[in-house]
């Protein structure tokens, strides 16, 4: 156990205390479960809080059992790349996003039910039928950490797309990418099925959606971190960003970024020889592929400042 990252870690031991909780108090007839569960927006036991303790709530040994497995397996490795607060981060965001895509699944659900048995039902009759079959939607309740756990699962094979898998019962392995999206076309077809299982299918995939977004957003901003001040770093990188814009669609601010003589007021720098170049581009990738090790070894937050500007620039070239 001292062997797995710490966000890991402790993710594990929540989940399962949720659940050995929640199966002791079913015992006293309480419903833990109903409390942490996400319900249907319209339902009259929903709470904006549910959005995020639902993901810590499991409907059974199964259930947990597999969400964990996968938590481990791929968490472990997705920690250690990133660091704790950005893993930490997108493990959150990915669960919220796949609450709020069931929500939205929910929703168009019970607009299908209600215009099949009410003739004439309208949007505006919404709120009406909703209170009258309140105890009907107010069982339909979500848990799970699934939702972030494929965002996992999406994670590592944007991360480590040629890592080979073995899958069973597959006899031979597969590539990470392959995986992720084999799993991803399952979750879509049965999400689109008739058969009804009563997992959330589309939760599972909005986990992925909203990973696949972040990681997006991540790769052309690479010098955010995850600490006390990421909400004013998020703003001053979108502004940076805009004045980079400016500044370069401005006439006469084309600028060389290598000097390798010395310039007299503002005459023109001597063009780089092709023996300069070659080792500038040599220069340049040693130090990359140097700092792309780093985050391999120690995550994203172990870089310095420095570094990570550097990598936010070779990013936008």
């Amino acid at each position: 156990m001292n062997n797995i990252p710490t966000v890991t870690r402790n993710l594990l031991i929540i989940n399962v205390v949720v659940f050995i909780a929640t199966y002791l108090m079913q015992m006293i007839g309480a419903d833990l479960n109903s409390i942490l569960g996400l319900h249907f927006i319209l339902a009259p036991d929903f709470q904006p809080y549910q959005l995020l303790t639902y993901m810590f709530a499991h409907g059974g040994w199964s259930h947990i059992f597999f969400n964990m497995f996968a938590l481990w397996m791929f968490g472990c490795i997705v920690e250690r790349t990133w660091g704790a607060r950005k893993f930490l981060f997108y493990y959150i965001a990915c669960g919220i996003g796949a609450g709020l895509f069931q929500e939205v699944a929910q929703m168009v659900q019970f607009y299908l039910l209600a215009a099949e048995h009410i003739q004439g039902f309208t949007l505006s009759q919404t709120m009406l039928v909703a209170k009258a079959s309140a105890m009907l939607i107010n069982a339909w309740t979500t848990v799970g950490a699934s939702g972030a756990i494929y965002g996992i699962l999406l994670a590592f094979g944007m991360l480590y797309p040629e890592e080979r898998l073995f899958i069973f019962p597959l006899p031979v392995p597969i590539k990470a990418k392959w995986f992720v999206l084999i799993y991803a076309a399952i979750e879509l077809f049965m999400a689109f099925s008739t058969t009804g299982d009563g997992v959330a299918h589309l939760a599972h995939l909005g986990g992925m959606v909203v990973g696949f977004f972040l990681i997006r957003y991540w790769r052309r901003h690479p010098d955010i971190n995850y600490n006390r001040r990421s909400g004013q770093q998020f703003f001053d990188s979108l502004r940076s960003a805009w004045e980079r814009r400016s500044h370069r669609s401005a006439p006469g601010n084309d600028r060389q970024r290598w000097d390798y003589g010395h310039t007299t007021g503002c005459t023109a720098q001597r063009p780089e020889t092709d023996a300069e170049y070659n080792e500038r581009k040599r220069w340049e990738q040693e130090r990359t592929d140097a700092i792309l090790d780093k985050i391999r070894r120690s995550g994203y937050d172990s870089l310095s400042n420095d570094e990570k500007q550097w990598l936010f620039d070779k990013s936008r070239k």
